[in-house]
């Protein structure tokens, strides 16, 4: 039998599934994706830890899509698990994706709805969909080893379903408890993969998927279709390690009664090297690439270009990538993230970036960096926003000026050569074509004794943005005059 996401009703039919959903759900129960006129799509987090670059990717291109066609973009708190999920890591990581401009228009958490969770899977036992399986880890294991020795794939052997209620009796009076597995059809499933093109899965190739543990406590498949179904998604887009969950899925889906979404399963992310992010993700959370200085809109620009056939550019709001953003444009192959172009991004926005963009962080650096003509001048120099402090104690400062000897003579008399007026953009080119007139120097020779007695480097903004904001009286100091 062929299990077709597009063809639920028939299906559920023929397997005997319910088509009467779940009663107390939080969101209206729409008929199911195809009578949606916009899209709805969640973002599922498990508030375990900050958020890295390649939870964000998937969150963005959720959103972009959303957006861009109009529609719904939801963020579904994944906390069952309860020893690790924390309102802490929730708070930061609501704060992070706050920060890239990715807000939601709505939010819950699944841990306030066990209880739902709980009626679904007493439909599924009804159904004799869900089924106790009582073998530990190492007999589960012993097993495997087994079938892989005789050439057969690792695949659960439904013991159970053989077991007598007798036989369960004593094996939970002896202590032993089971975990939960569902029923799969053994038929194939097929969808069309908004990204990967048609894929089917056999489910006669795979294990019944365990849906509860031993303790009670559910593990991310069943809550996850359940919540689907009552928040109305139509489409789930995330990362195709995720592509061999679907059949399991899509029958989960139809069991309860609900139409499964449209998928998109993404190539996940490597390093520039093609290696695995997983030993650097911690530095590449969203929290330390912020405190890093790297703009929101730099790590959105990189992330929705990634793997695309569109270059990566920056920038400078996400309706414009939303308006650019088709899942044709995602490739197959393995998406490379590259530190040095976030870098490249991150340089070339804040070289563009307006004073009114940056005024109150460059007021946090330094009082006297809040200045317009401050900014238009070093800006070209920073790559962030905070590479403007050491240009503040240059400009407005007490500094060092660096003086070779052979240069002291003409760095002593330039300032009798210096405009007298009130320095200004034009001062520069009136005062060096003053001392090229009087010392014959020229070039380099002439330039750079001067930047380095007036700025103490030798590389820096335009000396014709700076000069007026150092002012007349401290260039006069600089030179030793």
């Amino acid at each position: 039998m062929v299990v077709k996401q597009n063809n639920s009703k028939n299906v559920a039919e023929a397997l005997g599934f319910s088509s009467d959903l779940m009663s107390k759900a939080p969101f209206p129960t729409p008929e199911g994706p195809s009578a949606m006129t916009a899209p709805v799509v969640r973002f599922a987090p498990s508030p375990t830890g900050r958020i890295h670059v390649g939870n964000v990717r998937t969150a963005l291109v959720n959103w972009l899509f959303a957006s861009g066609q109009g529609g719904k973009f939801i963020l579904r708190i994944d906390d069952t698990d309860l020893e690790r999920s924390t309102k802490e890591n929730e708070a930061l990581l609501k704060e992070d994706l706050t920060w890239l401009g990715l807000t939601w228009a709505d939010t819950f958490n699944q841990s306030d709805r066990f209880a739902i969770y709980d009626q679904a899977a007493d439909k599924l036992r009804a159904l004799g969909l869900l089924y106790p399986a009582y073998e530990t880890a190492e007999e589960l294991d012993v097993k495997r080893k087994i079938a892989q020795s005789r050439g057969r794939p690792p695949v659960y052997d439904r013991a159970a379903l053989s077991l007598t209620d007798a036989d369960r009796a004593k094996l939970e009076a002896s202590g032993v408890k089971p975990h939960w597995r569902f029923k799969l059809s053994g038929g194939r499933v097929e969808w069309n993969d908004l990204v990967r093109g048609p894929q089917s899965i056999d489910t006669s190739s795979v294990s019944d998927p365990v849906l509860i543990r031993e303790d009670g406590s559910y593990l991310y498949t069943l809550p996850s279709v359940v919540d689907d179904i009552e928040a109305g998604i139509t489409h789930v887009v995330r990362g195709e390690d995720h592509v061999t969950n679907s059949g399991a899925q899509i029958e989960i889906f139809l069991a309860l009664g609900g139409k499964s979404p449209e998928m998109a399963h993404m190539p996940l992310l490597v390093g520039a090297d093609g290696s695995a992010l997983s030993k650097r993700i911690g530095s590449l959370s969203i929290g330390q690439l912020r405190d890093q200085g790297i703009e929101p809109m730099a790590i959105a620009s990189h992330l929705a270009k990634l793997g695309t056939s569109d270059n990566i550019e920056p920038r400078t709001s996400l309706a414009d990538l939303a308006a650019e953003f088709a899942f044709s444009k995602i490739g197959r192959a393995p998406a490379r993230f590259d530190e040095a172009d976030l870098e490249n991004l991150n340089a070339a926005l804040v070289h563009a970036m307006p004073y009114t963009a940056v005024k109150d962080r460059l007021a946090e650096l330094d009082p006297r960096a809040a200045n317009e003509a401050f900014w238009l001048a070093v800006r070209e120099n920073c790559a962030r926003v905070t590479s403007a402090k050491p240009w503040v104690e240059m400009i407005f400062g007490d500094i060092t000026p660096e003086i070779a000897d052979e240069d002291r003579d003409f760095i002593t008399s330039a300032g009798a050569h210096l405009p007298a007026r009130e320095l200004t953009a034009a001062s520069w080119g009136e005062w060096t074509n003053a001392l090229k007139a009087a010392t014959g120097r020229k070039g380099r020779a002439l330039f750079m004794p001067l930047r380095k007695a007036i700025t103490g480097a030798e590389h820096g903004p335009e000396m014709s943005a700076v000069l007026p904001l150092i002012g007349r009286e401290r260039v006069l100091k600089r030179l030793g005059g």
